[in-house]
């Protein structure tokens, strides 16, 4: 194993409240050292990252990785590339494979694929036998084999009582819930956002209310049983309004939001891009500010990509026959970083941005949002740049400016809405457990 020395870095981890210029010392996997001026040491490698963050690992609790079963679409493997380039060293894979991850067995062959040098993986095992919201799964053997949270995510438990058993089940086993919250008989096959435009392409709509009916069940499940919940892709200002009432109660609930619920809106499927179809779906203006208000104020805890890679036969369809989901690890820490960039938005070419200077104080928390707050929620390792820590970094250049261009995605998927949108902030490497891993 290579020791390095990180160079000329500005050093940010909110967790020991560091923010500095400095450079910080690998030696055998671990962080050893960070300090201004250090003395390059014979055997050393010499990483130079003037003008970068140099940051805890970023971590992504919500990823489909697809494997087994779907790696047509993504397999563990061009996954964990797909991260490294988008500058996360761990990722947290959710159970709607084929089998489905609702046995030991599922979760070993997980890890298994995961071993070795490369980004770390995490699964997420379903709640339920066959994501069927029936009858709970073995969440004690699964958590044994490494489990570190359990969710159906791709179907919501429907039932409140099987909720209510899967939370209590769970508890045992010192896990979480992911709650997907989505009320499939208000859904109603709606397609896109339920709103004037959705009347306008003539596309079936699916109602917010489906969303916050789910959420405010969970919410008082979690209060009533004293256990804690976390709430996937958060899309709805009606949805921030709830948790961040719930938790002003004190009750243990954590919540997630996408990059592209931030800047995304119902209009990208005017086109009737199939790239744009997404579950819950993109909302509206006044939604992505609620989001972004409850990042600043903490009622949301982290950003997730909700990376939904896809095969392109099923997005290059009619909009009602797409697939949903959107490719996102590669692109998730320069969609934030451009929204709250110091530099401005950019929207005389083809880009976004805040255009809210009051947000730009708040760019480096980006690394609460994706690193410190995805280790609490979740009970992993990493999320700080501790001495004696493993060497789990990420090295990130704010200002590097690039278009996004999905047919060069590490990715199988491809799918995106934001193809040829201008963005700021690009990984340039990371390292995972002390090793280098190029951007």
């Amino acid at each position: 194993m290579n020791n390095y020395l990180i160079k000329n870095g500005r050093i940010i981890d909110p967790s020991q409240n560091l923010d500095m210029m400095a450079d910080l010392r690998i030696a055998d996997g671990l962080i050893v050292e960070i300090a201004p001026g250090l003395n390059v040491i014979e055997g050393e490698e010499v990483f130079d990252a003037a003008g970068c963050w140099v940051t805890p690992g970023l971590i992504d609790i919500h990823v489909h990785l697809r494997e087994p079963g779907y790696e047509y679409k993504e397999d563990i493997a061009s996954g964990r590339a797909a991260a490294a380039a988008g500058g996360f060293t761990a990722v947290c894979c959710m159970a709607n494979t084929h089998p489905v991850a609702d046995n030991a067995a599922v979760i070993q062959y997980i890890n298994q694929k995961a071993a070795g040098e490369g980004v770390r993986v995490y699964p997420i095992g379903a709640a339920t036998v066959g994501l069927k919201g029936q009858q709970l799964s073995e969440m004690g053997e699964m958590s044994q084999a490494g489990c570190v949270a359990f969710s159906d995510d791709g179907k919501p438990i429907a039932e409140g009582r099987m909720m209510r058993l899967a939370m209590q089940y769970a508890g045992q086993f010192g896990r979480k819930i992911i709650s997907h919250a989505e009320d499939l008989n208000l859904v109603d096959n709606g397609l896109m956002n339920e709103g004037e435009t959705s009347s306008f392409l003539g596309l079936r709509g699916n109602t917010r209310a489906a969303e916050e009916a789910f959420i405010a069940r969970d919410l008082a499940l979690a209060e009533t049983l004293g256990l804690p919940v976390h709430i996937a892709h958060v899309s709805t200002r009606g949805s921030v309004d709830l948790i961040r009432f719930y938790k002003g109660k004190g009750v243990q609930a954590t919540a997630e939001t996408a990059p592209h619920y931030l800047v995304g809106t119902e209009e990208l499927c005017a086109a009737y891009d199939g790239n744009a179809r997404v579950n819950p779906p993109l909302r509206t203006p006044a939604d992505c500010e609620a989001l972004i208000q409850g990042l600043c104020d903490g009622t949301i805890d982290c950003i997730a990509s909700d990376h939904a890679p896809h095969h392109r036969d099923e997005k290059l369809c009619e909009f009602e026959l797409a697939a949903s989901g959107i490719s996102g690890l590669e692109t998730s820490f320069a969609i934030v970083n451009t929204l709250f960039s110091d530099k401005g938005p950019f929207a005389e070419d083809g880009g976004f941005g805040s255009g809210d200077k009051l947000r730009f104080a708040e760019q480096t928390r980006i690394v609460e949002w994706m690193s410190i707050n995805p280790a609490r929620v979740l009970g992993l390792p990493g999320g700080s740049l501790r001495v004696g820590e493993p060497a789990d970094i990420s090295v990130l250049d704010p200002d590097f400016e690039w278009v996004i261009e999905p047919e060069r995605f590490v990715s199988k998927g491809k799918n995106t809405p934001f193809g040829g949108r201008k963005v700021r902030g690009k990984a340039k490497c990371v390292f995972v457990n002390g090793r280098f891993i190029k951007g």
